[in-house]
């Protein structure tokens, strides 16, 4: 995986970094004031350990569309959109957002932006699907370096930093310049809240981070961007999408498309879509208390006098829209109508559904029924 090229800079403020190798950016110490800025003012965080992969050749379009859950070919020119490479089965392999590697053109060339340590499995996973298409897969993750900035008063940041309104439009990014160095901004969602995507580099990336904060936007981690999402009701790859999950059950609706022709795994969504049958979907509940809840966690409820297990807890967070635990947990059908309680784990803690999300704010959830 890719380590973040602003660790030193952490370091350098007393930032808490994680104990894994590679380190993450956890907090700057004071997660009440960063998760207020993103509420009230600008969050800033640092995306720059994410992996890209460069699809470039005459056949890049075709190829592309063949294989993914949602569409290439017609995508107006200059957009891009969050994408999913499936099983044949209708499971989720990989997530990541696309587009055009030239601003203002949708043809032969795209850059897909992987979460961390991911890039290489997308391209050996696409590469297997290479036979006669002219396509050349080309690992890009050393020259990607993304920032990302939400919150009401990160229009304004953007501005001031980089001369420019951001464009309105999901996916449209736009060329931009800061301090000699050139690259791309793009809007997109942020843990789950309005938000864009900044990428000018390695090199440029720490005076860029320098210069947004100076402007105004607050820097934060990934324990502010994880209350964030959940708050939002957001999976994420690694977390609470794995290759056991089909994109409907973890509310991927954003990231797949229904009209578009055959592609890998289209025959199972489409039947999900037409029939129904989820035995599962991604729930939020909030909890009893605000101690941590372990990924895996199994969740129970009372039936005909015997406790079923009939949950797995995914992802934990203490919310400060619900000032308590949350959680985001697969649930059994029948089982997800908001204020249906559960126990966790062994007990006592229980744990009761909510709508999602519960913050103001948040972008809306689609496929919720």
């Amino acid at each position: 995986m890719q380590r973040s090229v602003l660790l030193d800079a952490h370091r350098a403020h007393s930032a808490r970094l994680s104990a894994g190798d590679p380190p993450r950016l956890l907090t700057y110490g004071k997660v009440p004031e960063e998760y207020r800025a993103a509420i009230e003012a600008a969050v800033l965080f640092d995306e720059t350990d994410r992996g890209c992969l460069a699809v470039r050749g005459p056949d890049a379009a075709a190829f592309l569309h063949r294989l993914l859950a949602n569409d290439v070919r017609g995508l107006a020119p200059g957009v891009g959109n969050r994408n999913l490479l499936l099983s044949p089965k209708g499971k989720v392999l990989e997530d990541f957002d696309l587009a055009p590697e030239a601003s203002g053109h949708t043809g032969g060339a795209f850059l897909l932006s992987t979460p961390p340590g991911r890039a290489a499995a997308l391209a050996e996973r696409l590469d297997t699907y290479l036979f006669a298409d002219q396509v050349e897969l080309v690992d890009l993750t050393g020259e990607h370096a993304p920032l990302a900035l939400s919150g009401p008063a990160a229009a304004r940041v953007v501005h001031a930093v980089l001369g420019v309104d951001p464009p309105a439009r999901p996916h449209a990014p736009l060329e931009v310049a800061f301090e000699g160095a050139r690259g791309r901004l793009a809007g997109l969602p942020v843990a789950g809240s309005p938000g864009w995507r900044v990428d000018l580099g390695p090199r440029a990336a720490p005076r860029l981070w320098a210069a947004l904060a100076a402007a105004g936007a607050t820097p934060a981690g990934i324990v502010v961007r994880d209350i964030l999402r959940v708050e939002a009701g957001r999976a994420l790859w690694g977390e609470d999408v794995d290759e056991s999950v089909y994109p409907q059950e973890a509310r991927m609706q954003d990231a797949f498309s229904l009209e578009k022709g055959c592609y890998i795994g289209q025959e199972v969504v489409a039947k999900i879509d037409t029939y129904g049958g989820l035995n599962k979907r991604l729930c939020g509940l909030s909890v009893d208390s605000d101690e941590p809840v372990a990924r895996g966690t199994r969740l129970y409820r009372e039936d005909g006098g015997e406790w079923r297990d009939l949950g797995l807890v995914t992802s934990w967070a203490y919310s400060f829209a619900l000032d308590t635990g949350l959680v985001l947990a697969y649930l059994k059908r029948r089982h997800q109508e908001a204020g249906t309680e559960f126990r966790v784990g062994e007990g006592p803690l229980r744990a009761r559904v909510v709508e999602l999300p519960v913050r103001a704010g948040a972008l809306p959830l689609t496929g919720a029924e």
